[in-house]
């Protein structure tokens, strides 16, 4: 369900508010978090890819982390409150998988980063899907 309110649109699903546009596109907490998380990966990905050493860990971080907010974004736009709540699902696995693989990097030392930002973006994300998810299911009933 879409609400216009005083030029503000609230987009509305079963479990509440989700996201919210005012003009200049949706505005959603969660997945502007995942987007920022997925850009900074995105970037060390590049960084990472220029030291020549095996991509094979990175690669699988990048999947992961990117796959966390499109997931968060087919869950806004998902066609039922099952739907929401298996799309985020899906993003608090993801979140998990990149939370071992940037762990894994940090505990090799075979690339130096300061892995502790993207480890505590990730723990807010999760956080916050948690959350949303444990709201969504309380909503169902």
């Amino acid at each position: 369900m879409v609400v216009l309110l005083r030029k503000t649109l609230f987009l509305l699903n079963i479990s509440g508010i989700i996201a919210v546009y005012g003009g200049e596109g949706i505005e959603s907490p969660l997945l502007d978090k995942s987007l920022e998380f997925a850009s900074q990966v995105v970037l060390f990905y590049e960084e990472f890819s220029k030291s020549r050493k095996d991509t094979t860990i990175a690669k699988q971080l990048l999947r992961s982390a990117t796959s966390i907010g499109a997931n968060i974004n087919e869950a806004v736009y998902g066609n039922s409150k099952a739907d929401f709540i298996a799309k985020l699902h899906i993003s608090l696995k993801e979140t998990g998988e990149s939370i071992y693989w940037l762990t894994l990097l940090k505990r090799t030392g075979i690339f130096e980063f300061n892995y502790d930002l993207l480890l505590s973006q990730t723990e807010e994300i999760k956080r916050m899907l948690i959350a949303s998810i444990n709201t969504a299911k309380s909503k169902e009933q």
